[in-house]
């Protein structure tokens, strides 16, 4: 029989629902229990594509007797963390302060007042590798907390006090300058993987963020190590087995340091970050590869991840058919099948398939050499390699098809569709390519019908309903996103309505006592600590792409106090950008813009006009990170923008502007002339 998960809409949360577990998910219900039955919270928290959630699930919340001893002596709670992402910071924390490492499937035993007492990830069945099996654990923690409540909850106030220091706010009374960008750089150098790229060694993350800083840096200073940081990472993370080599699209990470063997969850986030980064890699160098590469992303997002009403789904799973990448890879035997002989021979020798295997007996995938390599060892052209390679991709794919396709998470986040969102828009502008802006024009239509009601932005969606309050994030990244669209389209609606979400922001988020934008809004349910993550992990956090956003408000509207409130929150994570460049690429992106002077790029004219198109491109073919573009088909009464304001065509012809520190130069009507002014 189907526990209390079976009325969640969360496909992580419906996995569990046939659980012989008695699941809560959270809410008051499952605390009103631990009360009542005076029995402790045994709080579960993973997502949909996590492979070791599964492992847990069927080792031991599919099991009787451990759902037993579960339920005799625990209230069971599970958690997206795609949707809680709240709950999910805070207990993150609490993991991490008791175990000194953290992930998911993420483990806690807390009071009923939700007090951590003991934390742990993945507990294995029985004892194995120095972690306790998951039953002695129940058995273990049931007892003191029957027998020794006074030692566990001793420990679950030294665990609080500990989560009450972490999220005190720090306003650093140091200046913001430069020179933190400069010496995150040469902190990240130091760390560098010059031969495959990435940072460290194994296992290695895409890390979009610290290499769109990386590119910041390149462009403010010519330092040519940081442009080659970028490139190289770049090449070896797309030729790797973490890029999906048919298909497009990146997983998750890779579990080595040369980007083999990937975790094979794909999720949106990371993809709708990648996107630009390799966008902004092709205006940086010109080299075809990147874009080719974003373009490639894209086709796989709306391939595979794209609702006909025009959100965009959350992830793809690690496993089809219970196995972790049995979709991906392949056999030795199937390659020569498929593609037969000669087209085999080639395929083998570029992507280094082989009888034995990459990955447990099967073949991930992947080209760690040059196609120049390949071509000379196998006595061909270069543009024939091309040509065969790419049949040996079109009839793989086919086969490909044909398999069980891994579980697809096919709820829409608010954060997540606003990251894909810009990433279309971007793409749309760079590569004046209207499909693409299409795209995105259709996600914002959809996300400000579905997701914003009775003025408030709202979580997650499917089947047709809408929940959750909005996070910071959900108001942070829609306020990028919506600039971005406006740039694309000159469209008057988009930047109206990301100033209105913005107003509706720092009304929610803003701590005027502490300047600082917390991650929840100020009627939001009470919980442990109010919650303020200020780490750029996977994706940005939800202040600094706050920060981010308003800057760019500020320029194109005019309205100081949208950088104030961007220059207090960088304030407080000043000293964090210093020491910890890795965590805040956003923040330092964020810092990069407001002591540099943003280019303000003002364009007349038709947008079908040849002429016009001519000056979109000089303006978004290169790499300028800090600009603002405005733009209208001619002079207007009451613009959008005061960048617009008593502004024209002159001589009737597509015109551009462009200002910067308080200065502008005289207009030109063609591409060349833009070009000298943007380059000086």
């Amino acid at each position: 029989m189907p526990n209390r998960l079976a009325n969640e809409t969360s496909p992580y949360l419906l996995q569990h629902k046939d659980n012989p577990v008695d699941w809560y998910a959270w809410g008051e219900e499952a605390f009103e229990a631990a009360r009542a039955e005076k029995k402790p919270i045994f709080l579960s928290i993973g997502y949909s594509a996590c492979h070791w959630c599964h492992v847990m699930e069927h080792e031991s919340f599919e099991d009787e007797e451990t759902a037993a001893l579960m339920n005799a002596n625990f209230i069971n709670v599970k958690v997206d963390r795609e949707e809680r992402p709240d709950v999910d910071s805070i207990y993150m924390a609490a993991v991490q302060a008791m175990t000194g490492r953290g992930g998911w499937p993420m483990s806690i035993f807390m009071t009923p007042d939700a007090e951590p007492f003991y934390a742990g990830t993945y507990f294995p069945p029985d004892d194995h590798h120095g972690m306790p099996g998951f039953q002695k654990l129940l058995t273990s923690l049931a007892d003191a907390y029957a027998n020794r409540k006074g030692e566990v909850l001793a420990t679950s106030n030294q665990v609080l006090g500990q989560l009450q220091a972490q999220n005190r706010v720090r306003t650093s009374p140091d200046p913001l300058t430069r020179d933190i960008l400069r010496e995150g750089y040469s902190s990240l150098a130091a760390t560098f993987d010059a031969e495959n790229g990435g940072f460290g060694a194994a296992p290695k993350f895409p890390q979009p963020l610290v290499y769109e800083y990386l590119l910041r840096v390149w462009a403010a200073t010519g330092e040519r190590h940081a442009l080659e940081m970028v490139k190289t990472t770049l090449v070896r993370m797309a030729r790797g087995g973490m890029y999906d080599q048919l298909g497009g699209g990146f997983h998750r990470y890779s579990v080595d340091g040369v980007w083999l063997a990937p975790h094979f969850e794909k999720m949106l986030y990371d993809n709708a970050l990648l996107v630009p980064l390799y966008l902004h890699a092709w205006q940086a160098t010109g080299d075809p590869f990147f874009r080719g590469v974003a373009e490639d992303i894209l086709r796989y997002v709306e391939r595979e991840m794209l609702h006909p009403e025009g959100g965009f789904y959350s992830a793809q799973d690690a496993d089809s058919e219970g196995v972790e990448g049995k979709f991906f890879t392949w056999s030795a035997l199937e390659i020569a099948e498929i593609l037969g002989r000669d087209l085999a021979k080639v395929a083998v020798a570029y992507w280094g398939i082989s009888e034995n295997g990459n990955f447990e007996g099967k073949n991930i995938l992947w080209a760690p050499r040059t196609d120049e390599e390949v071509a000379s060892e196998l006595g061909i052209p270069l543009d024939e390699l091309c040509e065969r390679i790419g049949g040996a991709k079109k009839k793989l794919f086919e086969a490909r098809e044909r398999r069980v396709k891994p579980g697809l998470d096919d709820k829409i986040l608010t954060s997540w569709n606003a990251l894909m969102q810009r990433a279309f828009a971007d793409a749309g502008a760079i590569l004046a390519n209207d499909h693409y802006t299409e795209v995105a024009r259709k996600n914002a239509d959809f996300l400000l019908g579905e997701l914003v009601q009775d003025e408030r932005v709202l979580r997650t969606w499917k089947d047709g309903a809408a929940k959750l309050n909005g996070y910071l994030e959900d108001y942070s990244l829609q306020v990028d996103s919506l600039i971005s669209l406006y740039e694309a389209t000159f469209e008057d609606r988009w930047l109206t309505e990301a100033r209105r979400l913005a107003d509706r922001m720092i009304e929610l988020f803003w701590d005027e006592q502490e300047s600082v934008f917390y991650d929840t809004g100020s009627d939001h349910e009470e919980l442990l600590v109010r919650p303020r993550d200020v780490f750029d992990n996977a994706q940005p956090c939800g202040g600094s792409a706050a920060a981010a956003g308003l800057l760019r408000l500020a320029v194109l509207t005019g309205e100081s106090d949208y950088e104030r409130y961007a220059a207090s929150s960088l304030r407080t994570v000043r000293d964090l950008m210093a020491r910890a460049p890795s965590g805040v690429g956003n923040w330092l992106a964020a810092l990069d813009w407001y002591t540099s002077s943003p280019k303000e790029v003002i364009l007349f004219g038709p947008r079908k006009d040849p002429a016009t198109r001519d000056l979109l491109a000089t303006v978004h073919g290169r790499y300028i990170p800090n600009k603002v573009v405005a733009g209208a088909p001619e002079a207007m009464p009451a613009p959008v923008s005061p960048l617009l304001a008593e502004r024209d065509l002159i001589g009737g012809r597509p015109t551009a502007y462009v200002c910067e520190d308080y200065s502008c130069s005289l207009p030109v009507n063609t591409a060349a002339e833009l070009a000298e002014l943007l380059a000086e």
